[in-house]
Order: C-alpha cells, then sequence, then structure tokens
C-alpha cells in the first residue's frame, strides 16, 4: 500500500497513449551507494513531517498522536498536541511548515486530518490551531498533507485525491492537486485558476515537495504501476487518473523520472544543491536524482536500501546536511529496536 490504499478506481493508464503509455519507461538505478549515518533522536511513533527553526532547532509531528515535538541539543520535548486531530490510517497530524517571518511571527503552520476534513491552520506554541484553509478531501489513504513555504514566500500544499480519482481533474475539488496560498490561506497572486488556491492539478497524492532556485518539483504515489518525481509548473495537469507514469497526450505533463510502484512510494522530497532525494516508504530506499540545467534528469541512485526500513522524509539541515525519518511503527513496517528515528546524513 504505502500511500497508494487498496483502490483501483480510475486507473486508466491505457487508455490515453497506448502501447506507449503502458511502457512507461523507468530510469534505471546505478550501483548501491551509502551516506554516514548518525541517530538525531530514537523511540518515537510514526512521525511525519520536520521543519527547522531559525535557530537550528527542529519541530516534529506524530501522525497518530497529534503530538509536535521540539528536537534540540539531542533532546525531544512536547512543545504542542492538536486537540481535534482525527486519526485513521494515513490521516492524522502530517505536515509542518515554519514561515520565512517566524522570528517576527512566532507562527507555525500544520496539515492534519479532522473529522470533516482536511484542513491547514497556524498557531503560536501554547495555542491551538487557527484554521486558514478548510475544506481540503480526507480519506483513510490518498490523503496527502505535505507543506512547506516556497521562494516566494508563499505557502504550498500537496493534497491527495481522497479516493475520488476523477475528481483531480476538477479544478473545483481540493483533492489531488497542489496548492499556492498567502500566508493567510488566500489564493495568491498569479495563481493559475482565477479566485482559487489550485496551482496544479492532476495529482494522485502528492506528498513530497522542494525547490531548486524558482522551480518546484513534487513527489507523487503512483496506484500500482509508477511513481512519479514531477516538475511542477502553474496550471499545469499531470494527468491522473488517464494517465499514470508517462503518456503520449499533449494535453497533460509527463513525469521527470518514473518508478514501479514497488521500487519507491516517495513520500519525502528535499533538494540539496543539483540533486533531489526522495524517500521512500515501500522501496525502503533513499534516491538521488541529479536534476540538470535543461530540465530533465539524470540516472538515479538508491542509497541505504533496506538499511533503515521504511523512510517517511527527508530534509535538508541548516548545516547542509540531510535528515531522514524512519516509518516503521505506522502499521505498515516492520519496527526495528530504536525504531522511528530520525538519523542525520552527511557525505
Amino acid at each position: 500500500m504505502d500511500g497508494r490504499g487498496l483502490s483501483r478506481r480510475g486507473v486508466l493508464a491505457a487508455v490515453v497513449g497506448g502501447a506507449a503509455a503502458m511502457a512507461a519507461p523507468t530510469v534505471a538505478c546505478a550501483g548501491p551507494r551509502t551516506l554516514a549515518a548518525t541517530p538525531i533522536v530514537t523511540g518515537l511513533n510514526a512521525p511525519w513531517g520536520l521543519a527547522f527553526l531559525p535557530d537550528g532547532n527542529a519541530l516534529l509531528t506524530e501522525r497518530d498522536s497529534g503530538r509536535i515535538l521540539r528536537l534540540a541539543n539531542g533532546k525531544v520535548t512536547e512543545v504542542a498536541r492538536i486537540a481535534d486531530v482525527v486519526h485513521q490510517s494515513e490521516s492524522g497530524l502530517l505536515g509542518i511548515a515554519v514561515p520565512p517571518d517566524f522570528a517576527q511571527s512566532q507562527l507555525i503552520y500544520v496539515y492534519y486530518t479532522t473529522a470533516q476534513d482536511n484542513r491547514i491552520a497556524r498557531f503560536k506554541l501554547g495555542e491551538q490551531p487557527r484554521p486558514i484553509l478548510t475544506g481540503i478531501p480526507k480519506a483513510a489513504i490518498h490523503n496527502g498533507g505535505r507543506i512547506a513555504f516556497g521562494p516566494d514566500g508563499q505557502l504550498y500544499a500537496g493534497t491527495g485525491d481522497a479516493t475520488q480519482s476523477d475528481r483531480a481533474q476538477d479544478v473545483a475539488y481540493l483533492g489531488g492537486k497542489i496548492l499556492r496560498m498567502t500566508p493567510d490561506g488566500q489564493p495568491s497572486a498569479g495563481n493559475p485558476f482565477a479566485g482559487s488556491v489550485v496551482y496544479s492539478l492532476g495529482h494522485r497524492n502528492v506528498q513530497g515537495l522542494a525547490w531548486r532556485g524558482q522551480q518546484l518539483y513534487a513527489s507523487e504515489f503512483g496506484q500500482n504501476r509508477f511513481d512519479e518525481l514531477n516538475r511542477v509548473q502553474a496550471g499545469k495537469n499531470y494527468g491522473w487518473p488517464i494517465v499514470e507514469g508517462t503518456g503520449d497526450d499533449p494535453r497533460f505533463v509527463n513525469p521527470l523520472v518514473t518508478w514501479p510502484t514497488s521500487d519507491a512510494s516517495p513520500s519525502g522530497l528535499a533538494i540539496r544543491g543539483d540533486d533531489a532525494y526522495l524517500a521512500c516508504l515501500g522501496g525502503q530506499k533513499l534516491y538521488r536524482v541529479p536534476l540538470k540545467a535543461d530540465g530533465t534528469a539524470g540516472t538515479p541512485v538508491a542509497l541505504h536500501a533496506g538499511e533503515f526500513g521504511r523512510l517517511r522524509h527527508v530534509v535538508v539541515a541548516p548545516d547542509n546536511s540531510l535528515w531522514i525519518i524512519t516509518n516503521n511503527t505506522d502499521g505498515r513496517g516492520t519496527p526495528r529496536p530504536d525504531d522511528d528515528q530520525i538519523l542525520k546524513l552527511t557525505d
């Protein structure tokens, strides 16, 4: 499963593009590599999102418990608990983001599931969240959840189709989209659809967002065939559920890279220098993908294959190391003695 769930509804990859769509190319992986790994913290319960504060400390979400933890000098402290979080399978307390003006505003942003919907809220530590965007479709699977501030100061969110596959093509439906909004939750100036927070559409389940310069990239769970790394452009359509992986319909943007779903299930995405890193659940590895100046990608390299189990997220730390979150206690993995962990990877 690993973010793709059990439903096969709307898988129409063969309809558009015929044999070409069925034979979507997968970029081969080079030989296994590793980076030096140091545990930062152990014994976590289904950790999901991670964001750094200006002082170098980090904030971490636990999906099932609704807790937000502060990681400082190797110590873990609970600093908040979101009261109305509802957890079911892939839903719960998910993404977290720290705005560029945190030093002044002291605001923290979170994406989480309630009994009614998925929503994005902001708050200061010691307060309960105040929603800025509600009505994002929720489901036990295909639930999205990643949020991040872009280099333009706007807040972006990756949402899942919430099992309503066909509606990923509907601009009025917030599921199966990448959203772009102001820090107050309003549609950003220059958004491609007037009066809407929708930035791109035709996504199945986006859980990774990262930038190289001004260019946004996103990682996306496929259904049963192809996971994707996409180069995201405003107003473009990425094909789901009409195409999964690569097709030849000019209405849709093809992925930059695809993988068989058994090799990836990419939940987290980070970009360091000219390389994208994808943290993979089912594939239990970290992929490094060179990003080229012409907008294409080089050959992916699999790092730490099987070494740490399921990987939920990867983040570039202030010291330019990579932090990865394991996800072996989320009900789909096999916990190891120290799970779940955050590990620091250095060259």
